[in-house]
């Protein structure tokens, strides 16, 4: 029984203490470095989603500062996230991310059932609604409504999937590259959408009256279906724990 305990205890506290000098045969190559890393989490925080929820959001909530205050709440139920992850994958830096967090905290059936939900729901879900975002923006940017071209809408979302399968397949630097790549240009994107709207709104007389409350009440329902489309657009901040097991100093970086 105590040699038991001994084990027990062993490896209920060898989390705080992993090894990441395992021989080279029984790890991943560790090729991701900060800046890589970096533009992983923004490529994956800023997708399709916040391009397409903040007019859901205002029409659910038609108030300006309960929409405001959406967009607060959910930043800062993210922040706690975000925070909450940044600790465990420094303490566990292994390839896997959510699925060893919870296999170490709440055992291996949790995990697995977390991991095959996420296989089969959460990240084909996703993935669908951004892919399909892509398809309509991306008729629409050649001149055609996605609504009259459903088909080819969907074929383009279809194209972006593979391609960027086929991008992960070649490698995890190419998929890195990739990724930072189309960070930028959804980050100049919203940029360019912040300056235009400052641009056109002072030449319109834009006003700090425009907060005045809306003459529509805020329903509570509505008012979290709104607050879930506000963590769906912020989703993302954790999945770069999914790549420890590539991550070069993963103890540093990851936080």
């Amino acid at each position: 029984r105590t040699l038991r305990r001994d084990k027990f205890f062993a490896y209920a506290y060898a989390p705080m203490s992993v090894n990441t000098s395992a021989p080279r045969g029984a790890q991943l190559s560790r090729r991701l470095g900060f800046w890589s890393s970096i533009g992983f989490v923004i490529g994956m925080t800023i997708g399709s989603g916040i391009f397409r929820t903040p007019a859901l959001i205002a029409e659910r909530v038609p108030d300006p500062l309960a929409m405001l205050a959406v967009w607060a709440l959910g930043g800062a139920v993210t922040l706690c996230g975000a925070l909450s992850i940044a600790e465990l994958a420094a303490t566990l830096p292994q390839a896997g991310g959510l699925y060893v967090f919870l296999r170490e905290g709440w055992g291996r059936g949790a995990a697995f059932v977390f991991t095959w939900s996420e296989l089969v729901l959460i990240r084909a879900a996703g993935l669908s609604g951004i892919a399909s975002v892509f398809g309509e923006y991306a008729l629409r940017s050649f001149g055609y409504d996605p609504v009259g071209y459903s088909a080819a809408a969907d074929y383009c979302a279809v194209a972006a999937i593979v391609i960027a399968t086929w991008t992960n397949v070649r490698g995890v630097q190419t998929g890195a590259l990739t990724t930072g790549v189309t960070s930028a240009a959804k980050f100049g994107a919203l940029a360019l959408i912040a300056a235009m709207a400052v641009w056109f709104g002072s030449r319109a007389e834009a006003s700090a009256a425009h907060f005045a409350p809306g003459q529509a009440p805020v329903q509570a329902g509505l008012f979290g279906l709104a607050f879930i489309s506000v963590l769906w657009a912020y989703d993302g901040f954790a999945d770069l724990s999914f790549l420890a097991g590539e991550i070069a100093d993963p103890q540093r970086t990851l936080p």
